[in-house]
């Protein structure tokens, strides 16, 4: 055929001898494929889309459990580590509030072995530092340099001499660390129950985050 002289009639009569059911199959093919598209874009997309981000958050989340779990496993590892100096220092080293108390524990101790304090004046806390740091003014000082505090604190005693060597015994053998540091005894002049006066410094050790 020349498609060059072809004419509208000579396309009608073409048209005229294809069979009308291949037409109406081409057209609901054509159909199906139209509304798949419509269904697809409108509706499954936006669906498998949705679901698709849903599934990368559930994969984010996933990894930071992972992460948080791993973090959980360091951080038990570094307490279990780092428990026994705890425990130690903690056991060893007055904290503030017990540095307050201090009067109310040596008053009982005294009682109970029938002495009488009669002077208790606790002085500023000095520090001592880690091996290898440099001594330096306090407004320079750094709490990382602090190896612990030690406190000074004065006293007097009144008392018999046995009663205040049982009060030294007892409280020497407290866990927190105690030492007396300066001594003298003197004895009460005409007192025929004979009478002790002690006098003296004693230090206590506290921890360099309390008292910093």
């Amino acid at each position: 055929m020349d498609l060059k002289n072809i004419t509208m009639t000579d396309l009608k009569e073409k048209l005229a001898t294809i069979d009308k059911k291949i037409l109406i199959k081409f057209g609901a093919g054509f159909g199906a494929i139209l509304l798949f598209l419509i269904v697809y874009y409108a509706v499954l997309n936006p669906m498998v889309k949705e679901r698709k981000l849903k599934y990368n958050d559930k994969i984010t989340k996933q990894n930071e459990i992972v992460e948080l779990e791993d973090n959980i496993i360091t951080l038990k590892n570094t307490i279990e580590k780092n428990k026994p100096q705890f425990e130690k220092t903690s056991t060893l080293f007055h904290t503030k509030a017990e540095v307050e108390g201090l009067y109310e524990s040596l008053s009982l101790h005294a009682a109970k072995n029938g002495l009488v304090i009669s002077k208790i004046e606790k002085k500023e806390p000095k520090p001592v530092l880690k091996p290898g740091e440099a001594a330096q003014s306090a407004e320079l000082l750094e709490q990382s340099a602090i190896s612990y505090y030690q406190i000074p604190v004065d006293y007097e005693i009144k008392g018999n001499f046995l009663g205040y060597i049982k009060f030294k015994r007892a409280v020497s053998k407290q866990k927190k660390m105690l030492n007396f540091d300066k001594e003298t005894i003197s004895i009460v002049q005409n007192d025929s129950t004979g009478a002790i006066v002690a006098r003296g410094e004693l230090t206590i050790v506290g921890m360099p985050d309390e008292f910093f």
